[in-house]
């Protein structure tokens, strides 16, 4: 693992990919606010060994995500995700067994799981029809569970009525269109470039979590200072220690890195 995107031949399949995306991401260090091999960033209740078997126990059901696809691709994507969500409530479960119950990687089992699920749909695998087969599979989505829901609000819901953000669903319907731009605007540099330059854009949900909006508009100006100025590893501590010591964790960020890592290699 070494920071930067390793170059995969064609033949390997998008399970494979989406489960090396996951280490690579974990082994990216340093990660401003983020679990690496340095330390736990501005979290608690996780660190580099419980991630280490989180993805241990997601990563059969990728192949699984694609299995179910390819059974289903007969049906019209309506359809889709009333079929594929029981299972990727298991591998959430999966997950929470391995981790004692810590939310490691839920936002990245419902994008890479719908990528995954997606290959198994299309006949010709590629990013862009990857992208548009998500969307298609997702459409409506933000409409049925994030607006007008009355009742008691999960966190995703509570953010699109306060502040209109439609989190990790509003990405998947729009075909990952925040990771599309952030792929353009990174240039096939260093995974950290990316990261970046997802920071600098990313609507991310966990900085609102916890710092609200203007947590999330410190650690985008933040990424955008260093991308039009220059940055080294010097510059990513400083960064680390900033976003710690305002207990910031761009996780959303984080899951997109992961997807932009799918994308990129099957390019």
């Amino acid at each position: 693992m070494t920071g930067l995107l390793a170059t995969k031949p064609c033949t390997l399949s998008v399970p494979a990919l989406a489960a090396e995306a996951l280490w690579q991401e974990l082994e990216l260090t340093p990660k401003p606010g983020l679990v690496d091999k340095l330390n736990n960033g501005s979290h608690r209740d996780m660190d580099h060994a419980l991630f280490v078997r989180s993805i241990t126990a997601i990563t059969p059901w990728f192949a699984r995500f694609a299995e179910l696809g390819k059974a289903h691709a007969d049906k019209p994507a309506s359809e889709q995700l009333r079929i594929i969500r029981p299972m990727g409530m298991a591998c959430e479960q999966a997950m929470y067994v391995a981790t004692n119950g810590v939310n490691t990687h839920k936002g990245g089992i419902f994008a890479l799981g719908l990528l995954c699920f997606a290959a198994g749909r299309v006949k010709n695998v590629s990013a862009d029809s990857l992208c548009c087969e998500v969307s298609n599979i997702c459409r409506g989505l933000v409409a049925r569970e994030l607006v007008g829901r009355n009742g008691h609000a999960t966190a995703g819901e509570r953010q699109y009525q306060q502040y209109g953000l439609t989190g990790a669903r509003g990405e998947a319907e729009s075909g990952f269109a925040t990771v599309r731009k952030a792929l353009d605007m990174w240039k096939g540099r260093s995974l950290h470039r990316l990261l970046l330059c997802l920071m600098a854009i990313n609507q991310d949900s966990n900085l609102v979590s916890r710092g609200g909006t203007e947590g999330l508009r410190y650690v985008q100006s933040y990424a955008r200072e260093l991308l039009a100025h220059g940055w080294d590893r010097e510059a990513l501590l400083k960064m680390d220690n900033a976003l710690i010591e305002r207990n910031l964790s761009p996780g959303g960020s984080a899951d997109l890195l992961s997807v932009g890592w799918v994308l990129s290699a099957i390019k």
